[in-house]
């Protein structure tokens, strides 16, 4: 029987103890009020490969003067929003994929306000060979970095290649040889998210750096969705009911919300909104949420960081994507939105069509 057609167990790797201490940290830093600013590939071609393939996508340099006008955006410049589009802070491309029907585009602004952008994304689509048929995979990362100078910059895309090396080589080399994985899908995520807080957070012992970033991956596999989750980036699920977050927000205001002491619209405006209690790089050890969701009833997912859903309300970001014929419409015209609502912070997207959506 092939890789992906074993039963995944559905939990979080770290032990009664090692979860206890996390949650002292977690609890700490809330009473501290610690402040965080600002195709497919052939059986053939080696895991090592892929995984070379998938860091040049995210190091190589970006010309916003390649990315495409959107295609309905209309002639005199304005969007299906009506909005005015902003020259001056082109979007630049992260990924574009399409494989099996599923479609993917992830974009990162600097905003309007930023001089320098500390967020990361990553969006990878494939297929690995699953007996007499290939299986849909995709990977799917934003993490927003804080820290002085470079710090935060330098701590997204750690987490980002670090993310991306782990999970691919635990996914990829088994499935090629056909041989049954050591860990489960949900632990290679978590695993790969605590592999990432480690290194930022030795490289910030070693250089006196207090950088620090968000962390929130997808792993899509077949019809299910396998998500790590740390800090206040967020994970959105499009369905008939409309666009529900799917993770929590590690923060000080995400603790108020949940407690019924603020609602969301005024977190927006909360002095203490840019307060995590949880983020990467922070402590040696951090807990990772992980979360499975099947892929059924949904037609969209959103990853985003704060910078766009704490400038753009749940509700319009449903309109947009209901009304954008495409993920690339979708990011282009969330991040105008975000800009127009003053771009205070660097902002990210990662959209995925799903096939029901086509």
């Amino acid at each position: 029987m092939g890789f992906f057609r074993k039963l995944f167990r559905r939990g979080s790797s770290e032990t009664g103890s090692e979860a206890q201490a996390v949650v002292e940290q977690d609890e700490a830093a809330i009473d501290e009020h610690i402040v965080m600013s600002d195709p497919a590939p052939s059986s053939e071609e080696s895991a090592a490969e892929q995984v070379e393939a998938a860091r040049r996508v995210i190091t190589a340099p970006l010309d916003p003067e390649q990315v495409p006008a959107a295609p309905s955006d209309r002639a005199d410049g304005t969007n299906i929003l009506g909005t005015q589009q902003l020259a001056a802070t082109t979007p630049l491309v992260a990924g574009i994929a399409s494989v099996r029907g599923l479609a993917a585009w992830a974009s990162r602004d600097v905003g309007r306000v930023r001089r320098s952008n500390q967020d990361s994304v990553f969006s990878m689509l494939m297929s690995l060979p699953n007996g007499e048929s290939d299986i849909p995979v995709g990977l799917f990362v934003v993490a927003d970095g804080m820290g002085g100078h470079t710090g935060g910059e330098i701590a997204s895309r750690r987490a980002i290649e670090t993310v991306m090396v782990t999970v691919l080589e635990q996914l990829s080399l088994p499935a090629m040889a056909d041989e049954e994985p050591g860990n489960t899908l949900p632990l290679i995520m978590v695993s790969a998210v605590q592999e990432a807080n480690a290194r930022i957070w030795q490289e910030a012992q070693e250089n006196g750096s207090d950088m620090g970033t968000t962390c929130t991956a997808v792993l899509l596999v077949g019809d299910g969705l396998y998500i790590a989750h740390v800090g206040d980036s967020r994970a959105y699920l499009y369905t008939a009911a409309g666009l529900q977050p799917i993770t929590t927000d590690h923060s000080t205001v995400g603790r108020l919300i949940a407690m019924k002491q603020i609602s969301a619209d005024e977190a927006r405006t909360h002095p203490l909104r840019n307060q995590l209690y949880r983020t990467i790089g922070q402590h040696p050890q951090v807990q990772v949420d992980s979360i499975y969701q099947s892929t059924a009833g949904i037609s969209h997912l959103l990853l985003c960081s704060d910078g766009l859903w704490g400038m753009v309300d749940d509700d319009e970001l449903q309109i947009i994507i209901g009304e954008s014929p495409w993920p690339y419409d979708a990011c282009q015209r969330m991040i105008a939105r975000a800009n127009l609502a003053g771009g205070e912070d660097n902002i990210s997207a990662v959209v995925i069509s799903l096939p029901a959506a086509h």
